[in-house]
């Protein structure tokens, strides 16, 4: 008797979750994959441009001041919780602005991707032999058209494994989104559970959907991996 209980109701918690919270769930899964898909390109822009400017040369004082401000903004956004910088950006900088809350959601997780895609990058351009800036320099090549075509290639190679760990990681960081009200499909989760009073199969169903998008993104990097190491092997 009590186990036939038990049972009917997981299976009207189950029933709650995928047909009478549907569309919910899709706006909340929706939502995540919209952060990611624009976060992620943001904050590869912004890593990209700050990690490459370390390597531009001191010629000026006004590179060496956008080099410091580069420093100063890596610092901050590596040595503060993504939670923090989230809150504080809505609600003390955006929310007046009446920007959307997954607006500033991209924003933040952009800026705060970009602060560790810059030392991936950075890390990957210091990973290719220094010899051959010297090499490219000789031959009369300018040191910008030395780097687009001579060391970038190189770097996104040693990089790409390193960048598909930070995408994983940033999917996973929008768990968090829900602070700013963000409908995202953590918060979604967490109201069917406030609802249903059921938290085990609640956030059961909520790691089952972030493995699924974390082991598709997975495969898919591996397939690019592949392709890298094959080029490699020409």
């Amino acid at each position: 008797m009590i186990l036939n209980l038990i049972s009917a109701v997981e299976i009207n918690i189950w029933k709650y979750i995928f047909v009478d919270s549907y569309s919910m769930l899709l706006e909340g899964l929706l939502n995540t994959l919209l952060i990611v898909i624009f976060a992620f390109p943001l904050g590869l822009l912004i890593g990209s441009i700050v990690g490459i400017a370390h390597f531009v040369p001191n010629n000026n004082v006004f590179i060496k001041i956008w080099k410091r401000i580069n420093a100063i903004y890596v610092a901050i956004f590596r040595g503060t919780p993504i939670v923090v910088q989230l809150l504080f950006i809505y609600f003390g900088m955006l929310l007046p602005l009446g920007i959307p809350d997954v607006m500033v959601a991209i924003l933040v997780f952009g800026l705060n991707s970009g602060a560790y895609v810059s030392e991936i990058v950075r890390g990957g351009i210091a990973s290719v032999d220094k010899g051959q800036i010297e090499a490219g320099r000789s031959l009369g090549i300018s040191y910008s058209k030395t780097m687009i075509k001579i060391i970038l290639p190189q770097a996104i190679k040693n990089i790409t494994p390193t960048l598909g760990n930070e995408l994983i990681a940033l999917i996973k960081e929008t768990s968090v989104a829900g602070y700013v009200a963000v409908l995202d499909i953590t918060r979604v989760i967490q109201m069917i559970a406030s609802n249903t009073y059921n938290y085990f199969v609640s956030y059961f169903v909520l790691g089952i959907i972030y493995f699924v998008i974390v082991f598709i993104i997975t495969q898919l990097l591996k397939v690019v991996e592949r392709r890298l190491s094959r080029s490699d092997k020409r």
